[in-house]
């Protein structure tokens, strides 16, 4: 299962390590785009396989962010 953004943006903080629990609505990673802060929630429930994006990284809209298992 794959997460991925809604816009493009700068991540601003990831919420979640490998290995981590996380269920529906869980709120992974909190983008910036505009000064605003937007949250990235899980669509899924599953356990954090990989974090393909570091905090700091600019991401295309429909870019995949992070991979459940």
């Amino acid at each position: 299962m794959k997460i991925k953004t809604e816009i493009q943006a700068v991540i601003w903080k990831i919420n979640v390590d490998i290995g981590q629990k996380v269920n529906i609505d869980d709120v992974v990673v909190v983008l910036e785009s505009m000064k605003m802060e937007i949250p990235i929630e899980s669509k899924y429930s599953g356990v954090v396989k990989k974090i393909l994006i570091k905090e700091g990284d600019s991401v295309d809209e429909d870019q995949e962010i992070i991979i459940l298992e």
